[in-house]
């Protein structure tokens, strides 16, 4: 099978021809059909993460945000099929774990990140293993594309996960989403469709429209803003009720929990860069006068799938509609340069391999 390979860290990924999988007792083979080029992939790409003993190895197979059809399953497996359409979390767990067991699968304590690590290569491939099929595979209900579910990837079901399930969002909540891109503006979409108003922040043009059009109630333009908390904190009329930082920069985390209400919550979502090296300052004596949470949030379970697809199936919920470009296997490489100067915008898929 064609299969991206990382061979040095900041080059063009290597299009090899590899074996294709075959699949344990307990796992699946899925011909790939689509697959998202998400800010993690980069993250990989460049060689970060050295600093958390969470380096991607030279030879990994990238790619963790695929969808497509089983056409090869174990003997120990029982709820798959060959012609299943499935989608694949980034987050695969053991499903016999404390995490597991307690529909925590995201955080399994024996788990695997797709695409990232040996154990686990990823979908930028025309086939991708899936361990413990019967937990972590996720069959598709009639109507759903592969394409829009790749654009689920790990962006769009680690902002539902954490604006639903860590931070519970409803009606009424002010949310602010700093950073837009495919994380951030799945964030505003999706809290939108809870029933909150939200505040989007972004330095480009580009972003900012795409997040109104997605339900945005008021956009930030922190290239022209000197007071971006001060900003928002006009906006909402006291403050965010909840606030994700979808970057990953010191600037932005601080940013986000400094425009927080008295007893909001701030989410981070997206991973820093070699600047912050997992570290960034807060101010820790305001957070405690003030009763402000922070929370970190990953992924989503495999078991908790069914309300984002029902919502999607209903309507409530397109990320599709965030799908800005669909490019060859071939052209990943090319993607993943263009996000070191934030030159993409939405989320960008493969769907041809």
């Amino acid at each position: 099978m064609r299969a991206l390979v990382l061979e040095e860290y900041g080059e063009p990924l290597v299009l090899e021809s590899l074996d294709s999988p075959e699949p344990a007792e307990h796992g699946a083979v899925v011909e790939v059909e689509a697959c998202g080029i998400c800010r993690s992939d980069w993250h990989a790409w460049q060689g970060h993460g050295e600093w958390a003993d969470d380096q991607v190895p030279l030879g990994q197979v990238l790619g963790h945000e695929p969808a497509g059809t089983v056409v090869a399953v174990g003997d120990q497996v029982t709820e798959l099929a060959v012609g299943d359409r499935v989608a694949v979390p980034f987050n695969l767990g053991d499903g016999t774990c404390p995490q597991c067991r307690n529909g925590h699968g995201n955080v399994c304590d024996d788990g695997y990140a797709l695409g990232f690590e040996a154990d686990a290569p990823g979908a930028f491939a025309e086939q991708v293993h899936v361990p413990n099929a019967d937990f972590n595979a996720v069959t598709l209900p009639e109507g759903v594309s592969a394409e829009d579910v790749a654009a689920l990837g790990c962006r769009y079901v680690t902002a539902f996960h954490a604006l639903s399930h860590r931070a519970a969002v409803g009606g009424g909540d002010w949310v602010a989403i700093h950073g837009c891109g495919g994380l951030g503006l799945a964030g505003v979409q999706i809290a939108s469709a809870l029933g909150a108003s939200v505040v989007a922040v972004d330095v480009r043009e580009e972003p900012l429209s795409m997040a109104q059009r997605l339900g945005a109630d008021a956009i930030v333009d922190a290239s022209a803003t000197e007071d971006v908390p001060g900003a928002i904190q006009e906006r909402t009329g006291g403050g965010a009720d909840v606030s994700v930082d979808a970057l990953g920069r010191a600037e932005t985390c601080r940013n986000s929990v400094d425009c927080l209400a008295t007893r909001g919550t701030h989410v981070q979502l997206g991973l820093t860069t070699e600047a912050e090296k997992g570290e960034v300052a807060l101010p820790i004596d305001a957070m405690t006068r003030w009763d402000v949470d922070f929370l970190g949030s990953r992924g989503m379970p495999p078991s908790r799938y069914d309300e984002l697809l029902t919502m999607m199936a209903s309507g409530r919920l397109d990320p599709g509609a965030l799908v800005t470009n669909r490019v060859s296997l071939a052209a990943v490489s090319d993607r993943l340069a263009a996000m070191s100067d934030y030159e993409t915008s939405g989320i960008e898929v493969v769907t041809e391999f």
